[in-house]
């Protein structure tokens, strides 16, 4: 079986954060057949919520449409290197692969700071891949926050 990177769906969903002003993060769920499950950017300032990153997004909308609070089987692909809270909510609905582009030694959950699945109170292994295209999620949010510095 050969591997196909869904990451450009979710660089998709980066670009358009990025077009509604915000930090651009996409992210998408590939269920166990291959099929696209759910898909989100980050609507946190358009929600007025801070949970509202494109993973917990992408999460809530997959596990609707399957009708349960787990994900077994399922595949996410992030742009960046998910946070604490979005760890936590992947190790929740024990999604068995994870797919991310950029690190975030700042607020990243998995290889960095909390590294929630390293931890003994992590009762979810998954299978964690990190550079898959990360030059162009990078890039993508380098430019996004050089804009927002220029005069």
């Amino acid at each position: 079986m050969s591997f196909t990177s869904h990451m450009d769906i979710a660089l998709d969903e980066a670009r358009a954060a990025a077009a509604r002003g915000e930090v651009p993060v996409g992210a998408v769920l590939i269920a166990p057949d291959g099929q696209v499950a759910a898909r989100a950017g980050n609507r946190t300032r358009e929600l007025c919520d801070p949970t509202a990153h494109a993973e917990i997004l992408a999460i809530r909308a997959a596990c609707a449409a399957a009708g349960s609070e787990r994900l077994p089987g399922y595949a996410l692909y992030v742009t960046l290197e998910p946070c604490a809270m979005c760890a936590a909510a992947i190790a929740a609905a024990r999604v068995a692969k994870l797919y991310f582009g950029a690190s975030d030694p700042k607020s990243g959950g998995v290889l960095h700071g909390a590294r929630v699945f390293s931890q003994s109170q992590s009762h979810h292994a998954l299978e964690i891949y990190d550079g898959i295209a990360a030059e162009a999620a990078e890039t993508l949010l380098k430019a996004f926050f050089a804009a927002r510095r220029m005069p």
